[in-house]
């Protein structure tokens, strides 16, 4: 099953606010935090960000290896400021993705209408 891009980024917000507020005495771990940031590099590099944003999702790599060492060494606020972070990143990593796609296929289209353009012109002379 296939969800839309929008509907997964959707559930990631709402997750990762979930988690922000359940993590607010951060007596727990920000296990739900980290996760939902892991989804979220995840679906960004799978969405293509490592081609089209390589600095975004190195820094949201990055943010969540040491958000995992936060994890292990048992701090949580800053195990979930930097997946927080890292969220961030992935997000704006997946942003450029799609936004570099989009251009790529409405000028593959624009190619498509110069050439059919040509060739009425063509035939009509």
């Amino acid at each position: 099953m296939t969800t839309h891009p929008k509907l997964g980024i959707a559930i990631l917000t709402v997750a990762g606010a979930l988690a922000t507020l359940g993590c607010g005495s951060m007596k727990t771990p920000a296990t739900a935090s980290v996760a939902v940031s892991n989804a979220a590099v995840d679906n960004a590099a799978g969405a293509g960000g490592a081609e089209f944003a390589p600095v975004e999702m190195s820094t949201a790599r990055s943010k969540m290896a040491l958000a995992n060492k936060a994890m292990a060494a048992k701090d949580y606020k800053l195990a979930n400021d930097l997946a927080m972070q890292a969220q961030a990143d992935a997000r704006l990593a997946q942003g450029k993705a799609d936004s570099a796609k989009a251009k790529a296929a409405a000028d593959a289209l624009q190619d498509d209408i110069r050439v059919l353009r040509e060739e009425l012109d063509r035939t009509s002379k």
